[in-house]
């Protein structure tokens, strides 16, 4: 198994536009620089929250990152957001997800009838980048990463569309 996701701008996209779908990059990075054995998982989720709000921008709480192995969603939990109770300390050898979600008004999301729909409950853009990474001695693995890209590194050209 394997989660991966990102967010791409089409057409001519405002500044707010850009800005969110670059803190949601930004806040996934900044993420998975911390990543290593040791690191307390609950720990992303301040890190995420501080680039977010750096930018004006909110995280979303519903969602969180998870564990892969045998089964697809499985421990740990990997929450995004500050002040988060997540139990767990990392291992080399564990897999898992960091999957921020960013919000340029408040964090606070609702699902459509289809049930599975998310959107933003006061109607403004949210953008998410996401990652499937495996922890290893020294650091991490994006096992999810493009081709010829070991590192993330912002680039808009690639997510534009």
């Amino acid at each position: 198994h394997g989660d991966l996701n990102e967010t791409f701008c089409v057409g001519n996209v405002d500044a707010d536009g850009r800005r969110v779908v670059q803190t949601a990059f930004e806040c996934l990075q900044s993420a998975l620089a911390m990543v290593k054995p040791g690191t307390l998982y609950r720990d992303l989720g301040s890190t995420i929250h501080r680039v977010a709000q750096a930018n004006k921008c909110s995280v979303v709480r519903t969602y969180c990152g998870h564990g892969i192995g045998s089964l697809f969603h499985t421990a740990p939990n990997v929450p995004h957001y500050h002040k988060n109770k997540a139990k767990g300390v990392m291992k080399e050898g564990h897999v898992f997800t960091v999957e921020p979600m960013i919000n340029l008004g408040h964090y606070d999301d609702t699902t459509w009838g289809d049930n599975w729909t998310a959107v933003t409950r006061d109607g403004k853009r949210s953008a998410q980048f996401e990652h499937t990474v495996l922890v290893t001695k020294d650091g991490c693995e994006i096992l999810t990463a493009r081709e010829n890209e070991p590192v993330m590194k912002w680039d808009p050209d690639l997510i534009q569309r």
